[in-house]
């Protein structure tokens, strides 16, 4: 066991370097040590200080002011090797001006074009240090020089952007030169202006986009200097003629320069700049088409052999010549793609056919890239010279933090389509599709967030989605449907789809996903401040269920029935059953876990009485929902399998009632075929849900299914990522709806808990104790995996004759052996 820490990390994201606010809180991977020794040196001073935690320790000297540069370590027994850190550019002390560019005209949503806004400026002295601080209302890419700043794509990223705007901070010290200097922004109208949605309506954050940027140049004649983005700068039109971020990029490689035109000088309101907690989004990674298939004369279709998020690039043909690409999920055996599947219809009222195009005249051997877009895509049909197609996938660059391996191919192939779905889906934040709508639906994340956090380190990817359903919050306490919301349904209340908001399972994420990242990471801090949103939420639910009721259950105080509610949702029709349209019964059962979530954060964060009266208030709606939907026999009103896995997961059914309940759903799965039937909101708890009450038997003869409802037959039908339908493709090779969304691929933290058998164990948080306990399988001969803890990396393999557990410093475990005997360990390497 090492003696030096390691592992350290602040609470803040950044791309070259991590940038931080005044009090980052540091953390680190822990030695065993009682206390540690904390030494940082701020403009060439140490500073010293001791403490006994590791987590989220609170900055311990005074607040940090911008533009300070950081150096820190921690001695345990040795010390860490150093880390480092900028403090970015505070939001008093910005004196830059909002630019926007001037639109002589406006061709309409999805039409508009980028603009290039530039200034230059004359540097007589060598340049030791340079740093550009910049964000936008829109989208933007900073160029010094001609040479991009920075790696991070699609800036500043997705927020809402009435309450928060994050900025970015670049190292373009290599960029810079004595003599004439230029800075351009290239900006597009991004999630601030563009499309959104399945309809693809205009995002209502505002109708002019803006910049606002400083270059602070440390010279080295020991001078400072500052470029500020103000009345001096011009307006341009670039060879970006059209750009939205759904609907597709076109280029003109071969059009001149526009003519500059004073820049229009704050004329947008914007919040107060912060500094992101989230990674950026990056290119991960690039790949050739996997095959190339002649579809006509000029017509190739490119397939990648993975659906991803991201773009296509390529080297156009001559100056003049033009070439057209649309991407797609699906493509007809030996024939053509289709997007057809996505087209959106709301009868009599809306229809929007669906389309990701990218168009390029070419020009002056400039290779092609559409960074002002993003797609959802497998493959790319491409009209017209197109030379050297690479794909880019696109997507926020999260630290992975688990792995997974088994004897099994077919679950190591699930897993790894898992896996692919949710990367696809976390572009700046966790949506439902990357293709129709792109939308960071809550009940989609709530589902997946426990697959999420064992994958990735999403703490602060998930902390700055959750701000923005914050500030989307709506008056009553809603929770909006998706955030960020740039509908803004808290400000059009009579709109059809603030009709459908407040959701049992979609607004329930705002209790949900802060407690699973406690759990995981150990930060009080995601439960605090959120606090206020879900005691909103709570209460509103609350009053809901008091005042709104079904007709056929008049005065029912603690039975929510009588909102809109989403229900499970692509719930399987079972041959011969018919599905109750009542949703009372799931409405109930999340405002218990969400009542009863919500005292026991009260209880943390020492909100003593509130915790007592939100306990009290949960045991009468539990009580409530048992009298109104659990029979003697242990059945449900509903007498679904999705009813069974939630009300046994929820704690709803008393123990003396567990058994029969437990049955009843087995009998189910047997009724239809041995084929699950749960929909959004009860897939990840089903497998799980059978192991935990004796039938992990059942769970796996779901999980090894071939044939549909299940996962294997997604895989055998050629999935690459998960589908929203059980039948995103179905036994005629005809496609529905998207065919990238993760949530039934929540069955990917199945596989670590149970088949690997690592799970953190009850009550425990920041894996400060975990269980290892296989459920066991004669189709799994071995299995492997890891996962990187808050307290270090855990390991567990096993095979037919031996268990091997690592356990790091700070943490127990107790393992499970084949033949029921328990053991506990402390911190170290075993072998059984």
């Amino acid at each position: 066991m090492s003696a030096v820490p390691h592992g350290l990390r602040i609470d803040y994201g950044g791309d070259q370097f991590t940038v931080s606010g005044p009090a980052p809180r540091l953390s680190w991977q822990p030695t065993g040590a009682s206390a540690y020794e904390l030494e940082a040196t701020i403009d060439g001073v140490r500073h010293v200080a001791v403490r006994n935690e590791y987590l989220y320790v609170d900055w311990p000297w005074e607040p940090l002011r911008s533009c300070q540069r950081v150096s820190w370590r921690v001695r345990g027994a040795d010390w860490s090797e150093p880390s480092s850190f900028e403090v970015g550019l505070l939001d008093e002390n910005w004196s830059a001006r909002w630019i926007s560019p001037y639109e002589a005209d406006d061709p309409g949503y999805g039409n508009r074009p980028a603009y290039v806004l530039s200034t230059g400026f004359e540097l007589s002295v060598e340049v030791e240090s340079a740093r550009l601080y910049a964000t936008a209302l829109g989208v933007y890419e900073a160029f010094v020089n001609g040479r991009r700043a920075g790696t991070a794509e699609l800036t500043p990223g997705s927020t809402s952007y009435d309450r928060t705007l994050y900025a970015q901070a670049m190292d373009v010290t290599e960029s810079l030169q004595r003599g004439p200097n230029r800075l351009e922004l290239l900006l597009s109208d991004g999630w601030y202006r563009g499309r959104t949605g399945g309809f693809r309506l205009p995002s209502g954050w505002g109708t002019t986009t803006a910049a606002r940027a400083e270059l602070h140049l440390w010279l080295r004649d020991g001078s400072r200097r500052i470029v500020r983005t103000g009345e001096d700068w011009a307006s341009a039109g670039s060879q970006i003629v059209r750009a939205d971020l759904m609907d597709g990029q076109a280029v003109d490689l071969g059009r001149p320069p526009g003519a500059p035109r004073p820049v229009l000088v704050d004329q947008v309101v914007a919040p107060g700049i912060d500094w992101s907690p989230a990674p950026p989004v990056r290119r991960i990674s690039s790949r050739p088409p996997s095959s190339l298939r002649q579809v006509d004369a000029e017509t190739v279709l490119a397939d990648f052999g993975q659906n991803a998020s991201g773009w296509i690039s390529f080297d156009p043909g001559p100056a003049g010549s033009r070439t057209v690409v649309d991407h797609g999920e699906f493509a007809w055996p030996r024939g053509d793609l289709t997007t057809e599947h996505l087209d959106m219809f709301l009868p009599g009222a809306m229809e929007d056919p669906f389309v990701q195009r990218d168009e390029v005249v070419g020009g002056h051997g400039v290779r092609f890239e559409p960074r002002h877009t993003v797609h959802g895509f497998r493959y790319a049909r491409v009209r017209g010279p197109a030379e050297n197609l690479r794909m880019h996938v696109v997507h926020t660059d999260l630290v992975p933090t688990a792995t997974f391996a088994c004897s099994n191919e077919d679950l190591n192939r699930l897993h790894e389509v898992a896996v692919w779905s949710f990367r696809g889906n976390a572009v700046d934040v966790p949506t439902d599709c990357p293709t129709r709508e792109r939308l960071g639906w809550t009940g989609d994340y709530q589902v997946f967030a426990p697959t999420a956090a064992r994958l990735y380190d999403v703490l602060g990817f998930s902390r700055k989605w959750l701000r923005s359903v914050r500030d989307d919050q709506l008056p009553d306490g809603r929770i909006a449907n998706f955030s960020p919301d740039g509908r803004r349904t808290k400000l059009n209340l009579e709109d059809r789809l603030a009709r459908t908001t407040g959701s049992a399972g979609w607004g329930d994420a705002i209790v949900a996903v802060p407690v699973e990242l406690y759990e995981t990471y150990g930060d009080r801090a995601v439960l605090s401040e959120n606090w206020e949103a879900m005691v909103r939420w709570v209460d509103w639910a609350l009053e809901a269920a008091r005042t709104h009721h079904h007709p056929s259950r008049p005065n029912r105080e603690y039975i929510w029935d009588g909102t809109y509610h989403w229900g499970e949702w692509c719930e399987p029709q079972t041959p011969g059953r018919q599905q109750s349209d009542d949703h009372g019964e799931v409405g109930t059962a999340y405002l218990y876990r969400s009542t009863a979530m919500l005292a026991r954060i009260a209880d943390i964060l020492g909100r003593d009485e509130a915790a007592t009266g939100y306990a009290e208030i949960a045991e009468r709606v539990r009580a409530a929902w048992r009298d109104e939907f659990l029979r003697d026999d242990g059945r449900t009103s509903g007498d679904t399998q999705a009813g069974y896995v939630r009300a046994l997961g929820f704690e709803l059914i008393p123990e003396h009632l567990q058994r029969l309940a437990v049955e009843r759903l087995v009998h189910l799965i047997r009724e239809a075929g041995t084929h699950l039937g749960t929909g959004f909101l009860s897939t990840g708890n089903l497998l799980p849900v059978l192991a935990e009450f004796g039938y992990a038997d059942v769970a796996y003869e779901l999980l090894f299914q071939r044939t549909s409802p299940s996962w294997l037959a997604m895989l055998d039908r050629g999935a690459t990522t998960i589908w929203e339908n059980w039948d995103g493709v179905d036994a005629d090779g005809i496609p529905h709806d998207s065919l990238n969304h993760y949530t039934k691929g929540a069955v990917a933290h199945f596989l670590h808990t149970h088949v690997l058998g690592l799970r953190q164990a009850p009550g425990s948080v920041a894996w400060e104790s975990f269980v290892v306990a296989p459920a066991r399988h004669p189709a799994i001969t071995h299995a492997e995996g890891t996962f990187t803890s808050p307290r270090g990396r855990i390991a567990v393999s096993w095979d037919q004759e031996n268990l091997t557990v690592e356990v790091p410093p700070d943490s127990t475990a107790e393992v499970t052996l084949p033949n029921g005997e328990s053991v506990k360990l402390s911190p170290g390497h075993f072998t059984f």
